[in-house]
């Protein structure tokens, strides 16, 4: 296991293993950041043409390594670039990508940017979520996934207080995001929703004094006689029966309540409207949501943050079976309202539907759902970039959250159109689907809406985010990327503060 210390020693005397500095683009130069002036000085003029001969040019996430000959104590210098701005984000996709380059190292020294809490934060977080690896199913474990046995952050705020407590408070939110990727990444034969719920819980028992959350897990009897009708009818289909898991911290000095939200759809084949062969290989991410929402809920326990929560994970697998949900049912969800369902790939909104109303009887101050819902907000935006529809003022808190964490969100509207069209069933209360490839995402938006019963509310569409299935950049492995989780976290951070 990686121990993480904060020093104040320099980059060019450190004997580690390993020496990492950051590199900015100044023009058409490259000098060194912030954090590496002594290793600067150290190569003098011989600095410039090294940095030609390698072609370097330092663009964002960009490595090089280079054996030292001596010139400082350490025998390998890796630079890593930053692009133009040495800011957080910068440096926290710096910090993944030097990560991943190094091997076969037992200490290794940061010299990143790194002169205030924010950006102490960045580097602990990104070089942590950058060597995470899942070798579980691995018969033989690389020996370089192991990592580093020591890493030490070098910064001239090592000795304060708010530096410390930035890095013990990454490293938290750093393993909650890591555990909320493992189980993204588990095969879907291996985490169907009774088997999620119980992970759940006994994750909740390895928290450790201070950080109690009580875990209630209701069973499909439980969600039938409570009329949860959406969760049992994604369920219908699968040997393995659905789940709600309901997830509360509640310190005795809570400023505030939030409510979150999380889709668990372990499995999504789509149902009786199949899927092609090709959109099911990455459906074991359809969990996502649950497992961001969990996750987070734990870090805000471990950090002791004065703030009430109370998590829904909705747990269901989406099969095709004689039992399965038809387009053209009918469902009664939790609380009495009634839709009629046209398509059992928009199987999401149902089960979030159920947890949303279980949500609005606690009449929390927020309430935030997280969901691999739609590829239209994919479309939309991309593959790095969630969508955030809802309340005004909860979705700005969102996004300001995000900005903070590193993840990357954007704003989108639920027009007033989108009303007409999921009030368009001439059957049931609410039209689950209608069909029109145009807006899909804002109209998955408003459906859940209706469940909010009104409350201060926003919806994270991570449908392009939630999952990397190509090859890594920054801090960001391939697999599930646990996207959600720091943003979470960081939006209970601020609620804590704003109400101090």
């Amino acid at each position: 296991m990686t121990s993480y210390h904060l020093r104040s020693a320099s980059p060019a005397k450190t004997r580690s293993d390993v020496v990492v500095v950051g590199a900015v683009q100044s023009g058409k130069d490259v000098r060194l950041a912030p954090g590496a002036e002594d290793v600067a000085e150290a190569y003098g003029r011989k600095l410039r043409p090294m940095l030609s001969t390698l072609g370097f040019g330092a663009k964002p996430g960009e490595v090089a390594k280079v054996p030292t000959a001596g010139v400082i104590s350490s025998p390998l210098l890796v630079l890593v670039g930053l692009g133009e701005d040495p800011g957080p984000v910068a440096v926290r996709r710096a910090a993944g990508s030097a990560a991943r380059a190094i091997s076969n190292a037992s200490s290794v020294a940061l010299a990143l940017p790194a002169d205030s809490p924010e950006l102490v934060r960045a580097v602990i977080e990104g070089y942590e979520l950058g060597s995470y690896t899942f070798t579980t199913y691995k018969r033989k474990r690389a020996a370089e996934s192991q990592g580093a046995n020591t890493v030490s952050l070098l910064t001239p705020i090592a000795r304060q207080q708010a530096a410390v407590s930035a890095s013990e408070e990454a490293l938290l939110v750093a393993d909650a995001v890591r555990e909320a990727r493992d189980w993204v990444n588990l095969p879907p034969a291996d985490l169907r929703p009774p088997d999620f719920a119980e992970a759940v819980a006994a994750a909740a028992k390895k928290l450790g004094r201070g950080a109690k959350v009580k875990v209630t897990v209701l069973d499909e009897k439980r969600l039938a006689d409570l009329g949860c009708g959406g969760i049992l009818a994604v369920g219908e289909g699968s040997s393995a029966p659905p789940r709600l898991v309901e997830l509360v911290y509640d310190p005795a000095d809570a400023v505030g309540h939030v409510a979150l939200v999380g889709k668990g759809i372990t499995y999504d084949s789509g149902g009786l409207s199949i899927k092609p062969a090709s959109g099911m290989t990455t459906m074991k991410s359809d969990m996502a949501g649950a497992a961001a929402v969990v996750q987070a809920t734990f870090a805000i326990a471990r950090l002791g943050l004065p703030l009430k929560i109370s998590a829904f994970a909705p747990m269901a697998e989406n099969m095709v079976s004689g039992s399965a949900m038809r387009p053209g049912d009918v469902v009664t969800h939790y609380g009495g309202t009634t839709s009629e369902v046209l398509n059992t790939d928009a199987e999401g909104r149902l089960i979030l539907a159920d947890a949303l109303v279980r949500a609005t009887e606690l009449v929390p101050d927020a309430i935030l759902d997280v969901a691999t819902l739609t590829g239209h907000m994919v479309i939309a935006l991309g593959d790095k970039v969630a969508g955030v529809l809802g309340s005004d003022e909860v979705v700005g808190g969102v996004l300001a959250a995000g900005e903070a964490a590193g993840e990357g969100l954007w704003p989108m509207p639920i027009p007033e159109a989108m009303v007409e069209r999921i009030k368009s069933s001439k059957i049931a209360d609410l039209l689950q689907h209608d069909g029109n490839r145009w807006g899909g995402g804002l109209f998955a938006a408003a459906y859940l809406r209706e469940f909010t019963a009104g409350l201060p509310w926003a919806h994270l569409d991570i449908a392009g985010t939630a999952f990397n299935s190509g090859g890594p950049y920054g801090h960001i492995t391939s697999g599930g990327t646990g996207f959600g989780v720091a943003t979470l976290v960081d939006y209970a951070r601020s609620l804590v503060v704003n109400a101090g």
